[in-house]
């Protein structure tokens, strides 16, 4: 249970590092990052909210990497979905970290905000309990690709759904471009020193660490109850 205990608060504390970093880079003022430019073109068309196309991506996205690419949703898939907009908003309310106006520290804010997204990704992807959604398909293309580096693959994405949202009418700026190619080099460069293989972690599905929770409990009760008698 201990183990469990330890891999939940993992996954919390990257969650919550993961909406420092997005924070962090949407206040860098330098340009939309690219999924926020997806979801940001494709509400412009279809008059759905900002966050109702986050979320509706999401379920697009681990549709096709469940169904498709055979890759696991676990818990972590699931609390990445909800607690990031939900830490991001808690972190908004708090109003600690200042819109950017000069463009230069603007660009230093975005690449910090890359690296603590870095950073949060080792996290909670670590934990095995499952992926985000955007990051499962990362996960399952560098499975799919094993020879393509994580930084091709990762900038790959970004790159396919910047090009999206701009043709959707999304705003962009010098800022996208380098969260589009940074952040792969960033994950990279995370991953190397981390000495953290991505293709080697084993993710649970939901019901599996369900199953294994339950089971534990069962185990400590029965073991309680034998010492009591």
């Amino acid at each position: 249970m201990k183990n469990y205990l330890k891999r939940t608060t993992k996954l919390l504390f990257g969650l919550f590092l993961y909406s420092v970093g997005l924070q962090l880079s949407v206040h860098a003022n330098v340009g939309l990052a690219p999924w926020d430019a997806f979801s940001m073109g494709v509400s412009y068309i279809t008059g759905i909210t900002y966050g109702n196309v986050s979320i509706l991506t999401g379920i697009v996205i681990i549709i096709v990497v469940a169904g498709f690419l055979k890759e696991k949703i676990g818990l972590g898939t699931i609390l990445n979905t909800i607690l990031i907009g939900v830490f991001f908003d808690l972190i908004q309310s708090i109003n600690l970290i200042p819109f950017m106006t000069n463009f230069f520290s603007g660009v230093l804010m975005l690449l910090s905000g890359q690296v603590i997204v870095s950073l949060a990704t080792y996290f909670y992807i670590s934990s095995g309990m499952g992926s985000g959604p955007r990051d499962t398909l990362m996960v399952a293309l560098i499975k799919l690709f094993p020879k393509v580096p994580i930084g091709v693959i990762r900038g790959s994405i970004e790159g396919t759904v910047l090009i999206i949202g701009f043709l959707l009418g999304a705003k962009v700026g010098i800022g996208t471009v380098i969260a589009v190619f940074g952040i792969g080099f960033m994950l990279q460069i995370t991953f190397k020193l981390l000495k953290f293989d991505i293709k080697a972690v084993v993710h649970e599905n939901i019901f599996e660490t369900f199953i294994n929770v339950k089971n534990i409990l069962m185990k400590n009760t029965i073991e309680n109850s034998e010492s009591n008698v």
